[in-house]
């Protein structure tokens, strides 16, 4: 049973699955981010755990490949490393997991402390959209709203 698993295991369905799979956690987020569903499915260990054993899959993967996963170092010291690196499908499918789990785990901090600090949800859709597609513009845009709506931003928040 194992062995048919793993044929669906292929690194476009965990693409798939990743992207797809996230959607409706970060609906959660967007529409119901206080309710007790997404605390247990959205802010608990659960789906850390799944994208952690997804990524830790594909470092098996990238094992029984024979990669150097050493090679992944390489891509402090010049941009033509990280090209290289992101031309490996299962290290290309790594940090795409990597981000869309930081994604997630940034998109439940701003919930929280936007519940934590009485910001209404209006105000916090787009920066969690903007967090979606593009981390650190969601968080700038939640740190401005948070700024004038709030009136708190201290430095260790």
């Amino acid at each position: 049973m194992l062995i048919h698993f793993t044929e669906y295991l292929t690194y476009q369905n965990i693409y798939l699955f990743t992207n797809f799979g996230i959607l409706p956690f970060w609906l959660l987020i967007i529409a119901i981010p206080n309710s007790r569903i997404t605390l247990i499915l959205v802010n608990s260990i659960v789906l850390p755990l799944i994208l952690s054993s997804l990524y830790i899959y594909i470092i098996y993967q990238a094992i029984l490949l024979d990669e150097n996963l050493f090679d992944i170092f390489l891509i402090y010291l010049n941009i033509d490393n990280l090209y290289t690196i992101f031309a490996t499908e299962n290290f290309l499918l790594a940090f795409w997991i990597h981000f869309v789990t930081l994604n997630l785990f940034l998109g439940c901090w701003v919930a929280r402390d936007a519940f934590k600090y009485s910001i209404k949800r209006k105000f916090v859709v787009l920066p969690l959209v903007l967090i979606y597609l593009s981390g650190p513009v969601g968080l700038v845009i939640y740190w401005m709203i948070r700024i004038f709506v709030a009136k708190k931003l201290g430095m260790y928040d």
